[in-house]
């Protein structure tokens, strides 16, 4: 990792996570010799915190925490601060919420728009959950499922839907990094991913949006189960 993204983790976890708070000034050179970086390192990091809403820069005051209401939420780095951080539960839930909302419309208007091509990676990223998910290989089972969250996406024909997919790619990382995976992926989820696959190029909207309902009431169970055991 390069100095500038170690440093850019390192303060937008400090926001994301509460220590540094809203109207806060922070100033350049206290964190040069803070973390030992130059200026122009500093600068760097600070300019992508700008671009996402979480600081804003002022001339001869510094750079201040902007409040909550004005952060880029669905930046996935963003996500992953606020994963990492005492707001996890939180920040589960509202994901959780937004998948609800759209990953079901995506999987019946992937049912009525996906190409063939779209159709065969959904079936061959259930295949390699399937494979993974048997030998226990958590890693390649998450990059597995990432896949197919993001074809079927993108498979919605909705440009708005397939930006997403970052999204979700955090959230399923989360799950994964947190532990809030069971140590060998449930085969009902698998199994259900398949019914989405299958729905999809059968051009079964209903059955499709069926499907994604179910994966993500059976997503909520697992996690919450873990979080309790």
């Amino acid at each position: 990792m390069s100095t500038h993204d170690a440093l850019l983790d390192r303060l937008g976890a400090l926001i994301a996570g509460g220590e540094l708070v809203p109207g806060q000034v922070v100033r350049a050179d206290e964190l040069g010799t803070r973390y030992g970086v130059s200026r122009t390192v500093v600068r760097e990091a600070v300019r992508v915190l700008e671009a996402m809403g979480l600081v804003t820069s002022r001339r001869r005051v510094g750079t201040i925490v902007a409040p909550r209401e004005r952060w880029n939420v669905h930046d996935p780095r963003l996500i992953r601060w606020r994963l990492d951080g005492p707001g996890r539960d939180e920040q589960l839930r509202s994901l959780s919420e937004l998948r609800s909302g759209i990953e079901p419309v995506a999987a019946g208007l992937a049912a009525r728009r996906a190409t063939p091509g779209q159709c065969g990676e959904l079936m061959r990223a259930v295949m390699d959950m399937a494979v993974h998910g048997r030998a226990g290989d958590l890693e390649a089972y998450l990059q597995a499922d990432v896949r197919f969250h993001a074809t079927l996406l993108a498979a919605s024909g909705n440009e708005m839907l397939a930006a997403l997919s970052g999204v979700v790619a955090e959230v399923l990382s989360g799950r994964t990094r947190h532990d809030l995976m069971p140590a060998r992926p449930e085969p009902l989820a698998i199994r259900l991913h398949g019914d989405v696959a299958e729905a999809v190029q059968a051009g079964d909207a209903v059955a499709a949006e069926a499907a994604m309902r179910a994966i993500l009431d059976e997503a909520s169970a697992a996690m919450l189960a873990e979080q309790g055991s």
